[in-house]
């Protein structure tokens, strides 16, 4: 193989690297916000609270 088609090829290998790694980059930081999102929802449960204050503090069990 030639000098001229070994740099093509190791061209095209750096630029798939490169995409390869910019669409992992773009899917991380969709996670991040995800996550970040799944944090506030949960957050802004914790703040509501039961409209009986006795619901939910009893489990009726039968063996």
């Amino acid at each position: 193989m030639d000098v001229a088609a070994m740099s093509v090829a190791m061209s095209n290998q750096q630029v798939r690297s490169d995409a390869g790694l910019a669409v992992m980059n773009n899917a991380k930081q969709v996670a991040e916000q995800q996550g970040q999102q799944l944090i506030e929802m949960l957050n802004q449960s914790q703040g509501a609270s039961a409209p009986h204050p006795s619901l939910g503090n009893a489990i009726d069990m039968k063996a």
